[in-house]
């Protein structure tokens, strides 16, 4: 069975490739097209067997990718992940561990590592690394991290009337639903970069699916109907009906989304790019939706730390689509495109290269990695549940421990909704003291002392208010 399945799989990648157009641009090493999408939760998608959202695009896609079904974000939250994304390392190394804080502009970023070896580098959307200010204010050249090509804004989500700043200091708008408007940008990008004798990277950031819910165009909304969603059955009796609403509009932005992604993939198409191009489609975060009775990210529950994960390498690269459970994190995304262009991976990343992994080979993470909160803050407030926690994730079982002691402790196989918490209970003390072993050998190896929040916020001389959330560095 195994292998008739294998055997699909491979003619399915084949007959993908076949026929098609050869990209005018000879060159030794792929391109890369970076797509990260703001708070799409991994279950939210047709091939994951959700079965309200319509992603047609995307399954399809992901049958032509290695799906990383075990990805999570590392700290499930806005700006930390995309930090970790750019390093390669963890929040407690680059500093960005909570929102609208900034990111060195002395730090070694993928764009920087691959502008070094010949890359042209595009960044358009969400940025959300660079706390000056405001998330308005303008972003000098010199704190772009290494992108040249320019369309981007620190952070909005006014999604239809959504501004940005070119190279100048000019305020634009986007044209009417900004992740439209920012997909035909892309599009545009790689029309004319076809025409070049370089590899690009393109980092395309939609600000959807993440709230405000009710705001994607209209054709989209009226593909959901609240009363009709089925819900998770850890969506207590009492946010039932609210969560019904919000996720018929989180579905609306995600079937946006997906009509954009088949855009991109025609313009690859189109103009030969597709043959040596390494696409990843992936999110920062996932969003609760009242599953526990809970909200948005930062918590270590599947619904806000698990995120897509799919990596589509061209022919060349031998990458054959499949489905593999490795424990990938957030900060090993860098390492693994590093590793798959051939390229040096700089002694600054705390990540693991992946890309042996996507070939056949062992898990570099040994099948388990950690995910971690140092700091609650914005909608993880102490007063709202906050704490800081670090968590190993495992194909099978996620344990959290708390500052105090053992938090959560669930069974993802038997109980994939986590309905069952085994922290504590008699007959599961042997696989909790095994799995708190094993985190307390991951921290000792990341020299993860897993302080207080307030010893980091000193650490890193950040300015912060009473829920210990940045308004802006100055």
């Amino acid at each position: 069975m195994k292998r008739a399945m294998a055997r699909t799989v491979l003619f399915a990648f084949t007959a993908f490739w076949a026929g098609a157009p050869v990209a005018r641009a000879a060159q030794s090493r792929p391109n890369i097209l970076f797509v990260i999408a703001d708070q799409w939760r991994a279950q939210a998608f047709g091939f994951a067997g959700d079965p309200n959202v319509k992603t047609p695009h995307l399954d399809r896609f992901e049958r032509q990718c290695v799906n990383f079904t075990q990805a999570v974000a590392g700290m499930p939250v806005c700006s930390p992940t995309r930090a970790s994304l750019l390093t390669g390392q963890r929040p407690q190394t680059h500093g960005v561990f909570i929102n609208d804080v900034p990111l060195s502009p002395n730090a070694v970023t993928l764009p920087k590592v691959l502008k070094a070896a010949g890359y042209d580098a595009g960044m358009i959307g969400k940025w959300h690394v660079d706390g000056h200010g405001s998330r308005s204010a303008f972003i000098p050249r010199e704190r772009r991290q290494g992108f040249d090509y320019w369309k981007a804004l620190e952070c909005t989500h006014a999604y239809n009337r959504s501004i940005y700043y070119g190279d100048g200091p000019e305020l634009k708008m986007w044209d009417g639903y900004d992740a439209i408007a920012q997909t035909r940008d892309a599009q545009q990008y790689l029309r004319d970069r076809a025409r070049l004798d370089k590899p690009f990277l393109l980092w395309l950031a939609w600000g959807p699916p993440h709230n405000p819910y009710e705001t994607a165009p209209p054709q989209y909304q009226a593909m959901y109907s609240p009363e009709k969603i089925q819900l998770h059955p850890n969506v207590p009796e009492s946010a039932r009906a609210t969560a019904r609403k919000e996720l018929a509009g989180y579905y609306a932005h995600c079937a946006a989304l997906d009509d954009c992604f088949r855009d991109l993939l025609q313009t690859l198409d189109d103009t030969g790019l597709a043959t040596n191009t390494i696409i990843v489609f992936t999110s920062d975060h996932g969003d609760m939706l009242w599953s526990q009775n809970q909200q948005r990210k930062q918590r270590p529950w599947e619904e806000s730390a698990r995120i897509p994960m799919l990596f589509r390498a061209p022919p060349s690269l031998a990458v054959p689509p499949r489905r593999l459970a490795a424990t990938i994190n957030t900060e090993d995304v860098m390492p693994t495109l590093l590793g798959l262009c051939g390229l040096a991976i700089p002694p600054s990343v705390e990540g693991l290269d992946f890309s042996s992994a996507m070939r056949g080979g062992a898990d570099p993470s040994g099948g388990a990695t950690v995910l971690r909160c140092l700091s609650p803050f914005g909608e993880f407030t102490r007063a709202r549940g906050g704490r800081e926690y670090r968590a190993l994730r495992t194909a099978y079982h996620t344990y959290v421990r708390t500052l105090q002691g053992p938090w959560l402790l669930y069974d993802n196989v038997a109980d994939p909704f986590q309905t069952n918490n085994l922290a504590g209970q008699s007959a599961s003390a042997a696989l909790q003291t095994r799995l708190d072993a094993l985190l307390t050998d991951k921290l000792k190896a990341q020299r993860d002392d897993f302080l207080p929040g307030p010893a980091y916020i000193r650490q890193w001389n950040y300015l912060v208010d009473t829920n210990e959330t940045a308004p802006y560095q100055p």
